[in-house]
Order: C-alpha cells, then sequence, then structure tokens
C-alpha cells in the first residue's frame, strides 16, 4: 500500500463517521482511529513479515456511508473566481503559514509567485512538507486558516495569473 492509498483511507474513515479502523495484509499493519479521544495519539503503520494466511478469512462487514447534499456556491463569489486559479492541498494535515511561529508568512495576499516558491507548509503525521507554486501570479486570496487541518484536494490559494 503507497502513500496515496494510505491518505485516501484516511479520508475515508474520517468521513465514514467510524472510530476506529484496523487493517492488517502480509506487508503492513495499519490502525487509523478517529474522534477527541484520538487527536493526541499518533497513527502507526508497521510493516510486519509476511505470514500464512489461514484457509478461510472472516468476512468483513461492508461499511455504507451517505453524503449530504452539498449546499450550492453563490453565483456571484463563482463567477468572481473564474478567472482564478486555484491552488489545491496534495495532502492530508495541518495548514501552516509560516516555516516556525516567530517568522513571517511564506507568501500573503498580493504576493507575487512563480513555479517552485513556497507557499505553505502541511504537516502530515509529524512531516513537514514544503507545498510549492506550479504557477504563476499573484496571490488574490488565502482560503484556510494557518494551523487548520486540511483535507486532500482542498482549495488552499487563490492565485490570479494575469
Amino acid at each position: 500500500m503507497d502513500l496515496k492509498e494510505i491518505q485516501a483511507l484516511i479520508k475515508f474513515v474520517a468521513k465514514s463517521g467510524a472510530q476506529e479502523v484496523s487493517l492488517e495484509t502480509e506487508d503492513f499493519k495499519i490502525n487509523i482511529k478517529t474522534g477527541p479521544e484520538a487527536s493526541d495519539q499518533p497513527t502507526y503503520v508497521q510493516a510486519v513479515a509476511p505470514q500464512q494466511m489461514p484457509a478461510a478469512a472472516a468476512p468483513v462487514p461492508a461499511v455504507t456511508t451517505t453524503a449530504a447534499p452539498a449546499a450550492p456556491a453563490p453565483a456571484a463569489e463563482a463567477d468572481e473566481n473564474a478567472n482564478y486559479i486555484t491552488i489545491k492541498s496534495p495532502m492530508i494535515g495541518t495548514f501552516y503559514r509560516t516555516p516556525s511561529p516567530d517568522q513571517d508568512a511564506f507568501v500573503k495576499v498580493g504576493d507575487s509567485i512563480k513555479p517552485g516558491d513556497v507557499l505553505c507548509i502541511v504537516e502530515a503525521m509529524k512531516l513537514f512538507n514544503e507545498i510549492e507554486s506550479e504557477v504563476s501570479g499573484n496571490i488574490v486570496k488565502v482560503l484556510v486558516d494557518d494551523k487548520t487541518p486540511i483535507e486532500y484536494d482542498q482549495p488552499l490559494f487563490l492565485v490570479d495569473p494575469s
């Protein structure tokens, strides 16, 4: 299981409302806990040595979720943002605008950016990942508050490419 599959699994568990999910295969074991008591505990992924599986495995109950219909976005705001490029999160984690609490933000509204410029940091599983721009333009809006949990593909910045 690669990192993207693990991130997708974490996202699915968070949306399903399950409190805890454990998954074990021949190569690894993962335990995901959600809820208020899970925030203080780390999530572990442990590689285990391959073992011989029993002949008949117990069936896993299916988890079904129902999604609430999304509220339609205001038409005026959608038209206003049509000319902008949206920079989205490549991963689940915690959004940080600054490299450390005593330093200035990587980018502010009105700043000019180019490909390769660091826009923010996303902390995931105690790893701090610099998110770099893939476009050039001017920052129009920062869509996420500092030190806020974010989801995969969540919009972070609006950029005016002109």
